[in-house]
């Protein structure tokens, strides 16, 4: 039952990024985000989704992350200014989140952490590489996205390492 409502939580999180991702980039466009390299506003929500989608897969399955990239979707598609970053985020979101989970389902009994960090590393490439393709016809900003991506990866990482390391502290077990 816990499982399940961590799953609806990751659920929930997870189509508010897509959401999120697609609102911001239809509000602001594109955007700084340091050492001199832009990127689309949503890239943020984007970099966070990409933790977020592996635990909604952990805890409601393939299914459900990808029922959630739909929704996601489909939800961005009622925003005013977000109908066209819609249909390459969700595409995007759809091809990246199979070699994801290519990446991801090998490794994670092996080692989440390993399995989280090289699977979004494939999966922000390929979703970088897509939506920047379908939504701009260009790769010009490839490397603001990839690093604005990294950046929410890397905090994301970090957040579930001090999570970890909380539960093992106060004698939890960690999964």
């Amino acid at each position: 039952m816990m499982e399940h409502r961590m799953g609806v939580a990751f659920l929930a999180a997870f189509i508010a990024t897509i959401v999120g991702a697609n609102w911001a980039l239809g509000e602001y466009g594109i955007v700084s985000i340091g050492f001199g390299l832009s990127a689309p506003a949503g890239v943020y929500f984007a970099g966070l989704a990409f933790a977020l989608r592996d635990g909604v897969r952990e805890t409601l399955g393939v299914r459900g992350t990808f029922a959630a990239i739909l929704a996601g979707a489909v939800l961005s598609y009622f925003l005013e200014d977000a109908r066209t970053f819609a249909i390459a985020s969700g595409i995007a979101f759809g091809v990246s989140e199979s070699a994801d989970a290519l990446v991801y389902e090998p490794l994670r009994e092996r080692s989440r952490m390993m399995a989280l960090g090289l699977s979004n590393t494939v999966g922000l490439a390929l979703d970088s590489m897509l939506f920047l393709w379908l939504a701009f016809g260009s790769l010009a900003i490839i490397e603001g996205q990839l690093v604005g991506k990294f950046y929410m990866t890397a905090i994301a990482m970090l957040a579930l390492l001090a999570w970890r390391r909380r539960d093992l502290l106060v004698g939890r077990s960690a999964a």
